[in-house]
């Protein structure tokens, strides 16, 4: 076999595996991601609720975790203060 063939049959075995992913398991992943994003910014809002006046954890807990949360609270306030719409529960 020579290069040339081998790059063909690489090709196609790629192009074979990426048809059977988006048959089989694209929409599981795109689900499991949405459900994660989901409980990560229910995490945020139980833990850092008081930066939106909804107190449910005393501030001790919140600040013990505060260094795990900051990298997302700027994305997470965005998400939870924009309007919601019945055309976001369809997608």
């Amino acid at each position: 076999m020579s290069e040339e063939q081998k790059g063909i049959f690489k090709k196609f075995l790629n192009a074979t595996k990426e048809v059977i992913y988006g048959m089989a398991s694209h929409d599981t992943v795109r689900y499991a991601l949405k459900t994660r994003a989901s409980m990560e910014h229910l995490f945020i809002l139980i833990t850092m609720g008081d930066l939106l006046g909804v107190p449910i954890l005393p501030p001790y807990y919140s600040l013990r975790l505060l260094p795990y949360v900051v990298p997302q609270i700027s994305t997470w306030k965005r998400r939870m203060l924009r309007e919601k719409d019945l055309t976001d529960a369809l997608a």
